[in-house]
C-alpha cells in the first residue's frame, strides 16, 4: 500500500523525488472519562488506523498539501513566512499551526491519506498534528523528541486552532508504543506503559451517529459541579484537585457534599479515577475479564451519576453485553459519540449485525462500526 501511496504522491508532485512514508494513528480512551479536568488517570491507546503521509523536501520556504480525503480541494500552497489561519484553507490550518511552533526555513510536498472515519471521535486532528511534527523533524533532522512534538501539537490545536483540549490526544499518539496503553497522570503527565495482550479479542467501537448539540454546553456545566464539588471538599482536605481524593476519604466526607447532584458528579469522578488504575492492573496481569467488567462499571457511573450517556449512548452498550461482549462503555465526552467493546473476534461480525438491528429498533438510527487493535504511536514508515 505504501508504495501505492508514493506513486500517487509522485503523480499530484511531478518532478519531486525522495519521498518518505510516515504514519500517524488515531487514538480512543479505553477508559478514565470526564476525569481528566479534575487531575485523574486515563488510559489511552493508539489505533491500528491512522493518517498516512508522503513527505519529500523542498528547495524553497513552501510548503504543498494534498489529501486524498478533500482531493475536491486540489493543493494547497502556503510560505513559511506566512503562517496565518484561513478558513479556506481547511485541513491545511492544522498544517500551518504546526508549523507555527517549528522553525523551518524550507518546506515540504506533503501527500495525505486518512483511515479514521470523520466524526468518529477518534481524533484526527491530533493524528495529523504528530504527523506532520513526525515528518519536518524526520526530513530536517531537527532532533526533537516525542514529548517536544506532543507539547507543539497540543499548542498548535489551543492557540492556532482555537481548540481549547487537553493533551491526552497528542500524548498518546506521540508517545505509544506497539500493542501498549499509556496510564497516564493528567495533573503533571507522569506515564506507565502497560502491554495490551488482546489474545483472541478485539475492540470494536461503534459511533451512535447521533449530533451532539448538548455536548459543550453539558460539558461546561458538568465542569462547574466539579468546581462546586471541590471547593466543599477543601473545606477539610487540602488539596487542589478531586482526583487527589481517595474513595474511603470520599465516603467518609459525605456530609460536606450537601447538594445530591453534586455528590454524584464527584463520587463518579473519584470512583473513575480508582476504577482506571484498577483496569491497568487487569492489563499487567491479563486478566481481560476483570478488565470488561471494569469498563462496563465506568458506563453506568457515567450513566447515572454523571449523567453524560443518554439513550442512543446507553443502547450501544446494552446490546453490546447483550450479545456476548465483555465489558462495554460509552469513550469521550458523551452525548453521543461512541462506546467501545470488548469481543472476541470470531464472533465480531455476527455480533455487529445483532447490534445495529437492535439499535436501529431502539433508537432510529444506524450506528457505525469499527473493529481496530492496539497500534503503535506516529512514526515514519
Amino acid at each position: 500500500m505504501i508504495t501505492k501511496l508514493i506513486e500517487k504522491a509522485k503523480k499530484v508532485f511531478p518532478g519531486s523525488d525522495n519521498f518518505q512514508a510516515f504514519f500517524s494513528p488515531g487514538r480512543v480512551n479505553l477508559i478514565g472519562e470526564h476525569i481528566d479536568y479534575n487531575g485523574g488517570f486515563v488510559l489511552p491507546c493508539a489505533l491500528d488506523i491512522g493518517t498516512f503521509g508522503i513527505a519529500s523536501p523542498r528547495d524553497d520556504e513552501f510548503i504543498s498539501c494534498y489529501s486524498e480525503n478533500f482531493s475536491e480541494i486540489g493543493i494547497i500552497t502556503f510560505s513559511l513566512r506566512d503562517l496565518e489561519y484561513r478558513l479556506e484553507d481547511n485541513w491545511v490550518n492544522y498544517v500551518k499551526g504546526v508549523m507555527k511552533e517549528i522553525e523551518l526555513t524550507k518546506g515540504f510536498n506533503l501527500y495525505v491519506r486518512g483511515d479514521i472515519p470523520n466524526g468518529a471521535g477518534l481524533s484526527s486532528s491530533a493524528s495529523l498534528e504528530l504527523l506532520i511534527g513526525v515528518i519536518a523533524n524526520t526530513l530536517y533532522n531537527l532532533g526533537l523528541s516525542n514529548l517536544e512534538l506532543v507539547k507543539i501539537a497540543h499548542k498548535a490545536e489551543n492557540e492556532f486552532i482555537g481548540v481549547k483540549c487537553g493533551i491526552m490526544d497528542q500524548f498518546i499518539i506521540g508517545m505509544a508504543k506497539d500493542k501498549s496503553g499509556i496510564l497516564l497522570n493528567t495533573s503533571n503527565l507522569e506515564h506507565h506503559y502497560v502491554k495490551i495482550n488482546l489474545g483472541d479479542y478485539l475492540i470494536i467501537i461503534g459511533n451512535t451517529n447521533k449530533k451532539r448539540s448538548l455536548s459543550t454546553s453539558k460539558y461546561n456545566e458538568r465542569r462547574e459541579e466539579c468546581e462546586q464539588g471541590l471547593k466543599m471538599l477543601q473545606k477539610r482536605f487540602e488539596i487542589k484537585e478531586l482526583c487527589e481524593l481517595s474513595c474511603n476519604d470520599f465516603e467518609n466526607s459525605q456530609a460536606l457534599l450537601t447538594d445530591p447532584i453534586i455528590y454524584k458528579r464527584v463520587r463518579h469522578v473519584i470512583s473513575e479515577n480508582e476504577r482506571t488504575q484498577a483496569a491497568y492492573q487487569a492489563l499487567e496481569k491479563g486478566n481481560l475479564v476483570e478488565f470488561g467488567k471494569l469498563l462496563s462499571a465506568s458506563h453506568d457511573s457515567l450513566r447515572d451519576d454523571y449523567e453524560v450517556t443518554g439513550i442512543e449512548l446507553d443502547s450501544l452498550q446494552e446490546f453490546f453485553l447483550k450479545h456476548g461482549a465483555i465489558g462495554a462503555r460509552m469513550t469521550g465526552a458523551g452525548f453521543g459519540g461512541c462506546a467501545i467493546a470488548l469481543v472476541r473476534s470470531d464472533e465480531a461480525e455476527h455480533l455487529i449485525e445483532k447490534v445495529r438491528e437492535g439499535y436501529k429498533e431502539a433508537t432510529g438510527l444506524e450506528a457505525d462500526f469499527y473493529p481496530v487493535r492496539v497500534g503503535n504511536g506516529a512514526r515514519k514508515l
